[in-house]
């Protein structure tokens, strides 16, 4: 079942309704990397909230996504982790150490906020010399 990926400003969110297949997690990858070009998104929210087990293969897909997507300039925050799947991903050692993760939807956004007026500020006076 496909992720819906909502477009709000210069943000896409995200939202996983169900666990996801490999082949669902794949399709996701793909799908936000496209946005992120098309939409020349800046910021990027995955909300896991509906998920209450994560296997190692969508763990590491979710860090790949942050890193891929970093490298296109958009940051990606991963909200909503249950403590269940938190707690099973460190007895895992599975860790998103790397990467920036909220509690939920709002403090995500909040997030964002706090970090990218900075990088349009920064981006907005180099493209004024």
């Amino acid at each position: 079942m496909p992720v819906p990926i909502l477009k709000q400003g210069t943000y896409l969110i995200a939202s996983v309704q169900s666990a996801l297949t490999d082949a669902d997690t794949e399709r996701l990858q793909d799908d936000l990397m496209k946005y992120v070009s098309k939409y020349r998104a800046q910021g990027i929210i995955v909300d896991v909230t509906a998920i209450d087990v994560m296997d190692s293969f969508a763990a590491r897909s979710l860090r790949t996504i942050a890193h891929m997507t970093k490298l296109r300039g958009a940051e990606t925050v991963i909200v909503g982790l249950q403590p269940e799947v938190a707690f099973a991903m460190v007895q895992l050692g599975l860790t998103f150490e790397d990467m920036h993760t909220a509690l939920d939807l709002e403090e995500g956004l909040a997030w964002l906020n706090s970090k990218l007026p900075a990088r349009r500020q920064r981006d907005g006076r180099d493209r004024d010399r």
